[in-house]
C-alpha cells in the first residue's frame, strides 16, 4: 500500500511501513549496527506518524466522532507511552540488553495501538466523516509529517492548539540535527 489518498489511507501506509521496520529488525541480531539505523528510521517514522495523527487525526475524531473525546484522549496516551520508550531507547545501542527489551516494549505497544486504530477508530471515523473531509485530512496529515519532529520529546504538548505551533519549528531542529549527525541516511 502507498501513500496517498484519504487520512484512512494514509496512515494505514504509515502502520505497514512501521510493521516493515520491525520485520527488518529481527533480520537482524545481537550489536549488529543496522540495528540502531532501523531503531533510528523507525523512531523518525513513528515520531513523525505520530504528531500528524494529533495534529489532525484526533481533532476529527473529536469533532465527528460520538464519544470521539475519549477515544482521542485514549490513543493521545498510547502516544505518549511510545514516545516515552522511543527516548529511552534513544541512547541504547544493539547488543545491550535494554535495547532488546525496550524495541520488544516498543512493538508490542505500537501494534496494539495499530489494531486499535485500524479495527476500532478508522471504521468509526469513516462512517461519520464526510469523504471529502477524510481526503482533505490525508493532505493535512501527509504535509504534517513533512515538517514534524524527527526525535522524541515526551514533554511536547499533544494537542491542538500548542502542538501545531511548536512541531515544525522542532521539526527543523531535529532535521538539522539529523543532517549533522548523519542520522536517518540510507545507505
Amino acid at each position: 500500500m502507498g501513500h496517498g489518498g484519504n487520512v484512512i489511507q494514509e496512515l494505514t501506509a504509515d502502520h505497514r511501513e512501521v510493521d516493515a521496520l520491525f520485520a527488518q529488525m529481527e533480520t537482524h541480531a545481537g550489536a549488529d549496527p543496522k540495528r540502531r539505523e532501523l531503531a533510528d528510521h523507525l523512531t523518525m517514522e513513528l515520531v513523525r506518524h505520530s504528531v500528524a495523527e494529533e495534529e489532525h487525526l484526533y481533532p476529527a475524531v473529536r469533532r465527528y466522532v460520538d464519544g470521539g473525546d475519549d477515544l482521542a484522549d485514549k490513543e493521545i496516551a498510547d502516544h505518549s507511552e511510545v514516545e516515552r520508550l522511543l527516548k529511552e531507547l534513544e541512547d541504547r545501542q544493539p547488543g545491550d540488553a535494554e535495547f532488546d527489551t525496550l524495541i520488544a516494549q516498543l512493538k508490542s505497544s505500537v501494534a496494539a495501538h495499530v489494531r486499535d486504530e485500524e479495527d476500532r477508530l478508522f471504521h468509526l471515523l469513516a462512517d461519520a466523516c464526510p469523504p471529502e473531509t477524510l481526503d482533505e485530512l490525508g493532505e493535512k496529515v501527509r504535509k504534517a509529517k513533512e515538517t514534524a519532529p524527527t526525535r522524541p520529546h515526551p514533554a511536547a504538548p499533544d494537542t491542538p492548539p500548542l502542538n501545531k505551533l511548536l512541531a515544525p519549528g522542532t521539526g527543523m531542529v531535529d532535521r538539522l540535527r539529523d543532517a549533522l549527525t548523519g542520522r536517518g541516511k540510507q545507505d
